[in-house]
């Protein structure tokens, strides 16, 4: 069986840093986001979805997000049955995180922090040095070594790029 999703949206908080009676570090948070469709005539629908995320999870997203920020999320949805108060059944819905990524560069959430909105033309950041490895995406690989590169030589006006 399957279950994983993968989520891109904006923190609409600050990440809330816990840790567990033995230390272990949890932090939640709620992603807003677009759906990919709107009815005619109306505006897109935004869906708040929580997130939890463990370990040195939780440390990277306490750490290097705050509310606004980009988030893209890995992770696998979980419904949780709960009592209420009142003794009421009430079940809850929330992705628990495997990996949070950068859904934008600095310069990108740096920009749209001076005017005011975000920038249309989102791009994938890189994590700062010092991330710990989930902030890395596994479906892309490291650059090539210099030495793997050649010079092109003749006229290159021809050329689609």
């Amino acid at each position: 069986m399957l279950n994983h999703i993968v989520l891109m949206g904006r923190l609409t908080r600050d990440p809330e840093l816990r840790r567990t009676g033995s230390g272990i570090a949890v932090a939640s948070f709620t992603l807003a986001v677009d759906r990919d469709y709107a009815a005619q005539g109306a505006e897109r629908e935004t869906d708040f979805i929580d997130i939890v995320a463990w370990r040195n999870t939780a440390e990277f997203v306490s750490k290097y997000f705050s509310k606004g920020r980009m988030a893209v999320v890995s992770g696998r949805l979980q419904i949780r049955n709960w009592n209420d108060k009142e003794g009421n059944k009430r079940r809850s819905a929330e992705v628990v995180a495997d990996n949070i990524y950068f859904g934008e560069s600095k310069r990108d959430s740096v920009q749209a922090d001076s005017f005011g909105g975000y920038p249309g033309n989102q791009s994938f950041g890189s994590p700062a040095p010092s991330a710990p490895a989930q902030s890395y995406h596994q479906g892309f690989s490291a650059p090539a070594p210099a030495s793997d590169f050649a010079m092109l030589e003749g006229d290159d006006s021809d050329l689609p790029f």
